[in-house]
């Protein structure tokens, strides 16, 4: 059996949801955010270590988390950059020893286990980089700066994408290099991959799968819990 890395940056600022404070800290049914998203990755049998980012002031914290509630694949705690691209690529360094590694976004908690495995699935089998996403389900118009609407796209070939996404090391490793040496930020890992000519294919993955971001999504996580528990 295969197994993987996982880069979880857990940096964010939580400016959008007006705290003030580092949204993945929030509680959700009585455990911070981040407790929920490294879960998945510890009972999963396939994922053989976690390289956690984080600011530096906030390390004692995240450590204090990881004794608290006995994580045991939590191999590393980084420091990461000014920004997410540059977080990752923290985390990245410190991976010698597995040729897949998943990026996840410390704010998803609810990513499935069958949407991992067919994530590095794809990439050992193929040797591409894989990604999660869904399709949009409401349609999307291109607007120009004056508020006109420009073009309406066509919704079959839109998807949103989320994380997990799936790399061979050597690969992304690579596209981080060149795209800091090129002073190039991408909206995403995938598009580091885009950018020096590689191939990405998306795996369709779950609604359920929400980056806590505002105070909205706090409801609709506490929501997706209470329904995975069987409530109502």
């Amino acid at each position: 059996m295969e197994r993987y890395v996982v880069v979880i940056p857990a940096a964010g600022q939580g400016k959008r949801m007006g705290t003030g404070a580092n949204k993945t800290f929030l509680s959700i049914d009585r455990d911070p955010l981040i407790v929920h998203t490294l879960r998945v990755f510890e009972r999963d049998e396939r994922c053989e270590r976690i390289v956690l980012v984080c600011r530096e002031k906030e390390k004692a914290d995240i450590q204090g988390i990881i004794s608290s509630y006995q994580f045991k694949k939590v191999s590393d705690v980084v420091t990461g950059g000014a920004e997410r691209q540059q977080s990752v690529f923290e985390g990245l360094k410190v991976i010698k020893d597995n040729p897949v590694v998943l990026i996840h976004d410390g704010a998803r908690p609810f990513i499935q286990k069958e949407t991992i495995h067919r994530l590095t699935d794809h990439v050992l089998q193929n040797g591409e980089a894989a990604i999660a996403a869904v399709p949009v389900k409401d349609t999307v118009k291109r607007v120009n700066e004056e508020g006109d609407v420009e073009e309406t796209m066509k919704r079959s070939s839109l998807w949103a994408v989320q994380t997990p996404q799936a790399f061979r090391l050597s690969s992304i490793l690579s596209a981080h290099k060149k795209a800091e040496a090129h002073r190039f930020c991408g909206t995403d890992d995938a598009s580091l991959i885009e950018y020096v000519g590689g191939k990405v294919k998306v795996v369709e993955g779950s609604y359920d799968n929400i980056k806590v971001t505002t105070p909205e999504d706090l409801w609709f996580a506490e929501a997706i819990i209470q329904q995975r528990k069987g409530g109502k």
